[in-house]
């Protein structure tokens, strides 16, 4: 089955920087968009950053100006930086990929396991 695995996640400073990685492996057939979600407690979970096979992004407007999301499609893997975080980015955050599997010929979003970005000082 497929899987995405994150990693980055920590605590940081406000005003800090962090930078999520997202790899997806598995039996993929293609990979169509891609993004980042978060979840904060007592939050519905929100889409952050996406970007598409092509390179076009979009942005949640709390984070446009500081984060960027961008891709490596040879390695199946996508990035998020993060900069100027505030307390508010704090958050459960998780990779989506929308994928087609080469066994099943599924064409659906799969998640990564999450990963805690805490913004404290």
């Amino acid at each position: 089955q497929v899987q995405l695995v994150e990693s980055g996640g920590g605590l940081v400073q406000p005003g800090g920087s962090l930078r999520l990685s997202c790899a997806a492996s598995g039996s993929i057939f293609s990979i169509n968009d891609m993004g980042w979600y978060r979840q904060a407690p007592g939050k519905q979970r929100e889409l952050v950053a996406a970007v598409s096979r092509g390179g076009r992004t979009d942005y949640a407007d709390s984070v446009k100006g500081r984060f960027t999301i961008s891709r490596e499609n040879a390695k199946n893997t996508v990035y998020l930086q993060m900069n100027s975080l505030k307390p508010e980015d704090t958050a459960v955050y998780y990779c989506n990929a929308e994928i087609r599997s080469r066994w099943n010929g599924a064409n659906r979003d799969y998640w990564g396991q999450g990963t805690q970005v805490t913004v404290s000082s």
